[in-house]
C-alpha cells in the first residue's frame, strides 16, 4: 500500500517537474505534426520538407540557447538579432574577405563571432557595472547594432565571394545539413553548461535571487558581463550560419528575430522571471514555431494568421508558467 501511494504522489510532482514539461511539449509539437500531416499530406510529411524545417529552425535555435542563459539569469536581450545581422555584414566587408582569400575562409566566422561576442560584452558592461536595466541597455544595441550595419554596408546586400565557404555550409553528413549539425552541437554545448558546470548553477542562482547570489560569495556583475557576452556569441554564430545560407551579409537579417528567439525560449519553459532555464524545452520550444510556420505555409495561410497564433502559443505559455510558479510557491 505505501508504494502504491509513493507512485501516486511521485506522478504529480514528475509531471510537474523539467521532465513533465517536456513530455508536454513534445506531445503538443506531435499534434501540430499530426495536423500538418492532415492538411498538408505529403508535402509535409516528405523528407525534404523535414530537411527545409530543421534548416530553418537552426539559425533561430541558436539565438535562443544564448537567450535562455540570459533569461535564466534573470534578464533579456532585445539585440541578438540586430546583432546578428551586423556580424553578417562586417564578415561580408571588402577588407574581411580579402583577408579570408589570403588565411583561410574561417577569417570571416571568426570575424562574426568576435563582433557578436564584443556587442554582448558592451551590453554586459552597462547592465553590470553602469546598472541600466537590461531593456534600455539591449533597446538601445537594437537600434545602434542596425543602424551602424546600416553604415558599413550603405544599406546594401554584400556577396560572400568565398567558394570555400559556401561550399562548407552546403555540406550535408549523412544527408543531414551541416547548419541542423551545428545546432545540434551549440544545443548540446548549452546543455552541458547549465546543467553541468558551476557557470550553469551560478546562472540559476542569479536569476532566482541576484542579492542572495552575491552574498553567497557569486560575483554577480562579472558573471552578468560573461552571460550577455555569451548571448553575442551565439548571436555571431548565428550569424556566420545565416552568411552560409543565404551567401549574403546585410543590414535586414535578423529582423525582429530577438522576439522570435524569446517566444522559444518562454514557450520551452525557461521563467521570464529568471531562476529556472531549460535547453531541452528552448530546442522544442523552435520547433514547434518553426512546424506551425511550415503548416501554415504549405496551406497558404496568411502571414498574420502565423502572427495570431504565435501570440496566442506565448499567452498560454506565460498563463501556465505564472500557474506553476504560484503552485510552486504555495507548496
Amino acid at each position: 500500500m505505501e508504494t502504491k501511494k509513493e507512485g501516486r504522489t511521485r506522478l504529480p510532482s514528475l509531471l510537474s517537474g523539467p521532465a513533465g514539461r517536456n513530455v508536454g511539449l513534445v506531445l503538443a509539437l506531435a499534434l501540430i505534426c499530426v495536423v500538418g500531416v492532415i492538411t498538408g499530406g505529403e508535402r509535409f510529411a516528405s523528407i525534404d520538407n523535414l530537411m527545409v524545417v530543421l534548416r530553418l529552425a537552426s539559425v533561430i535555435g541558436v539565438l535562443a540557447i544564448g537567450m535562455t542563459f540570459v533569461i535564466t539569469s534573470g534578464g533579456i536581450d532585445l539585440s541578438v538579432g540586430s546583432v546578428m545581422g551586423l556580424t553578417t555584414v562586417w564578415a561580408t566587408t571588402w577588407a574581411t574577405q580579402a583577408m579570408a582569400d589570403d588565411l583561410h575562409w574561417v577569417v570571416m566566422v571568426f570575424t562574426a563571432m568576435a563582433v557578436g561576442t564584443v556587442a554582448g560584452l558592451v551590453n554586459g558592461a552597462i547592465i553590470a557595472y553602469g546598472r541600466v536595466v537590461p531593456f534600455i541597455t539591449t533597446l538601445a544595441m537594437l537600434a545602434s547594432a542596425r543602424g551602424l550595419a546600416e553604415m558599413i554596408s550603405n544599406r546594401q546586400t554584400q556577396r560572400v565571394q568565398s567558394d570555400a565557404f559556401i561550399e562548407f555550409f552546403r555540406l550535408e553528413p549523412l544527408g543531414v545539413p551541416i547548419l541542423v549539425w551545428i545546432f545540434a552541437a551549440v544545443s548540446v554545448a548549452g546543455w552541458f553548461l547549465l546543467n553541468r558546470t558551476t557557470f550553469g548553477r551560478r546562472t540559476v542562482a542569479i536569476g532566482g535571487n541576484a542579492e542572495a547570489s552575491r552574498l553567497a560569495g557569486i560575483k554577480v556583475q562579472r558573471h552578468t558581463l560573461y552571460i550577455y557576452g555569451l548571448a553575442g556569441l551565439t548571436a555571431g554564430i548565428a550569424g556566420a550560419m545565416m552568411l552560409g545560407r543565404t551567401t549574403a551579409g546585410t543590414s535586414t537579417h535578423g529582423m525582429l528575430w530577438e522576439l522570435e528567439a524569446i517566444a522559444a525560449v518562454v514557450v520551452g519553459g525557461t521563467l521570464l522571471i529568471g531562476g529556472r532555464g531549460t535547453i531541452v524545452g528552448t530546442v522544442v520550444g523552435v520547433l514547434i514555431f518553426t512546424v506551425l510556420t511550415n503548416v501554415f505555409t504549405i496551406n497558404n495561410m496568411s502571414t498574420s494568421a502565423q502572427l495570431v497564433a504565435k501570440g496566442a502559443i506565448i499567452v498560454a505559455a506565460v498563463l501556465l508558467q505564472q500557474r506553476f510558479a504560484n503552485r510552486s510557491k504555495s507548496t
